[in-house]
């Protein structure tokens, strides 16, 4: 009988991986512009792809919402409306109450010390330059704290669904407030929740911190 011993686990470094990525960042940083017509042929090209692996990353990026394939007219860039952004911020507050309602009796000294680092991991990403995407997977990867720690799999299932969808608007909101990521202490009272007694504060402070964020960015839509 064979033995399956040898086998390694593969890394995600396909082409269609790589793809999948590098065309997530143009459209989450706006490079590539909102309502933009795309082709194949020019995006193999600009890629140095072939087609058949930019297909799948394609299908994968309409699966998630960043690009929309319309019949008979083509492949476009998403663009986001009020009702978008309405949308995302309802589903995400309720995923996110209620991620702390699983998680609250599971915070331990180790996991409030993860929390803490997530959150000067995303402090010192803020503003740095080289990469206007670091501060955004650095709140994602913040804000997933409380799903990941919550042990509920099919919540971590819609979080980890919901995130590009988030890597959009978090984009649109570091074009409203013309700088990299949120402020350095945007996040200080959530932390300081998160870390104590009272889970109704935590959870009505979610409603604030979050409506916030969704009235600056329906204001940038709103002027562009």
């Amino acid at each position: 009988m064979s033995s399956l011993a040898s086998l390694k686990p593969l890394e995600d470094t396909t082409i269609r991986g790589r793809t999948v990525d590098q065309l997530r960042r143009l459209v989450v940083t706006g490079e590539l512009a909102a309502g933009m017509r795309l082709t194949e042929t020019e995006l193999a090209c600009a890629l140095g792809i072939s087609r058949g692996p930019l297909r799948e990353a394609i299908r994968e990026l309409v699966d998630i919402g960043l690009l929309v394939s319309k019949p008979y007219k083509g492949l476009f860039v998403r663009e986001i409306t009020r009702k978008d952004l309405e949308e995302i911020y309802s589903l995400r507050t309720m995923l996110e109450k209620f991620a702390f309602q699983e998680a609250w009796d599971k915070r331990t000294p180790e996991a409030l010390e993860d929390l803490n680092s997530r959150n000067e991991r995303l402090i010192t990403t803020i503003g740095t330059g080289s990469d206007p995407f670091g501060p955004i997977e650095a709140e994602l990867h913040l804000h997933s704290w409380c799903y990941e720690l919550s042990g509920h799999s099919l919540l971590l299932q819609s979080w980890n669904r919901l995130k590009p969808n988030l890597q959009f608007y978090f984009a649109m909101h570091q074009q409203a407030h013309a700088r990299q990521g949120p402020e350095r202490k945007s996040h200080d009272l959530y932390i300081r929740l998160a870390s104590g007694t009272d889970l109704e504060a935590m959870l009505d402070h979610l409603n604030d911190h979050m409506r916030q964020g969704l009235e600056t960015t329906i204001g940038f839509i709103n002027t562009a």
